[in-house]
């Protein structure tokens, strides 16, 4: 075992490091602003307005048609803000400096314009199944845009793989370390309850996934913000060379922490971009299974919701883990990952912080584990139709139950792996489809719809 992580290691070391994945993705994001004339700039007021306008913990139930608007942003974040965005970006600052943060920024921006062109095309080539219910995602754009049955079934399997078992594997074993460092609970418990109350929200179809999303999401997000916008009020003083440390680090990172950190310029690139393109997922392909089911009047609209849901990922919830670190000074060279978000938030919330850490940690990988599950779903449905969604919920709720307990080294490599070659085939669509993008996006400006479609 120890082998093949090794293996699977010196793998992801390549597929996630400057010279594969992070280029590919960032120039696929550099690409798509072009193209589209920094859509996430000129639309970012519109998306505001199409996302906040929406906001409901009570929203219409969805049904075979699919989700509002908010519900299908709500479980795209809800995938999205993950452990990511409290392990990931202590790591990337652990190993790459405070200026991970800055390039963490960098491929974010150019992710909006991603994420915009991945839900475009989900919404584009949505289909429906015999029982009339709506599914869509690369998957389905593979196959009908671009006619490559075969890619499309090489993308669906390793989704499948990557988040619905592995990564949920992951994210349960972060519940179970939070809660039994916080509070002693033990691991397999823990990973029971977990899988009980998946099973719960799995079993009960896409009405259940919408329904719960829409109301964990708002909530767990608004009281992570609250709790480290405390910290930061509270060490006001501390805010500014933070910002300072940020800009410096990003292209001199020993000098950023007094060598505290021996991180180089290669490293916090690296680290940065690949733990912030993991966090928000823009071009990974997971989200648009989410976006394809919303119910709007064009493809543009939905774009713009998913725009803002990098927006929500990175600068609010990744960008305050970060600063929390930061203004508290939990540095020390040598505690990563979620222990260095622990640390911090003790230091700021003292006794309450390791608790309020290991809650967050709940809500966070839960509703990963949640919108992981749905896109997992999507595309057993692209395989082998509403038959096989049984036997795949019941195996979502083993691996999650398996995870809690196990030592992850080799699981976390191999949802790496996994999550980096299910990227290859979504940007060759996103690229060889960029023409039906572009031409969304005019349809919608030549309509005049500046309105939300919120009524």
């Amino acid at each position: 075992m120890d082998q093949l992580t090794v293996l699977v290691s010196k793998a992801n070391s390549f597929i996630w490091g400057l010279y594969c994945l992070i280029p590919l993705l960032c120039g696929t994001g550099l690409y798509f602003t072009l193209r589209l004339n920094f859509v996430q700039i000129r639309k970012f007021a519109m998306a505001f307005k199409y996302t906040f306008g929406q906001l409901t913990l009570f929203g219409k139930r969805a049904d075979k048609d699919g989700m509002s608007s908010f519900q299908a942003l709500a479980t795209a974040i809800a995938a999205q803000v993950g452990t990511g965005n409290l392990a990931g970006a202590a790591t990337a600052i652990a190993v790459g400096g405070p200026g991970a943060i800055f390039w963490m920024w960098i491929a974010a921006f150019f992710g909006m314009a991603t994420i915009f062109a991945e839900a475009v095309l989900a919404q584009v080539y949505k289909e429906k199944m015999p029982d009339g219910s709506v599914v869509g995602g690369p998957a389905y754009y593979i196959s009908r845009g671009l006619k490559s049955k075969g890619l499309a079934v090489f993308f669906s399997v390793a989704i499948i793989m990557a988040l619905g078992f592995i990564g949920n594997m992951v994210q349960s074993n972060s519940i179970a370390d939070a809660f039994n460092n916080a509070f002693g609970v033990n691991r397999l418990l823990i990973g029971v309850i977990v899988a009980a109350a998946g099973g719960f929200v799995f079993f009960g179809g896409m009405g259940r996934i919408a329904a719960i999303t829409e109301k964990i999401v708002p909530v767990m997000a608004a009281g992570y913000l609250l709790g480290g916008l405390y910290i930061l009020v509270t060490h006001a003083s501390h805010i500014l060379p933070a910002f300072g440390m940020v800009f410096e680090g990003a292209f001199n990172p020993a000098a950023a922490t007094g060598g505290l950190i021996g991180a180089t310029m290669k490293e916090a690139i690296r680290y940065g971009v690949a733990r912030g393109l993991f966090s928000n997922e823009a071009g990974m392909g997971s989200t648009p299974h989410a976006h394809a089911v919303a119910k709007v009047k064009e493809p543009a609209e939905q774009g713009f919701v998913a725009i803002m849901g990098v927006f929500v990922d990175t600068f609010l919830v990744l960008n305050m883990t970060a600063f929390v670190i930061f203004v508290t000074g939990a540095i020390d060279g040598k505690t990563s990952g979620i222990a260095l978000t622990q640390n911090a938030f003790s230091m700021g919330l003292g006794s309450f912080g390791l608790p309020f850490v290991a809650i967050c940690m709940l809500f966070f990988a839960f509703s990963t584990i949640i919108g992981w599950y749905f896109f997992g779903e999507q595309n057993v449905k692209f395989l082998f139709g509403n038959k096989a969604l049984t036997p795949y919920r019941i195996a979502v709720m083993a691996f999650v139950i398996l995870g809690s307990t196990l030592k992850l080294d080799l699981v976390w490599e191999l949802a790496d792996f996994f999550n980096g070659i299910m990227v290859f085939p979504n940007l060759i669509a996103l690229i060889g489809l960029s023409k039906v993008v572009s031409e969304a996006l005019n349809h919608f400006d030549e309509q005049g719809r500046l309105k939300p479609n919120a009524k």
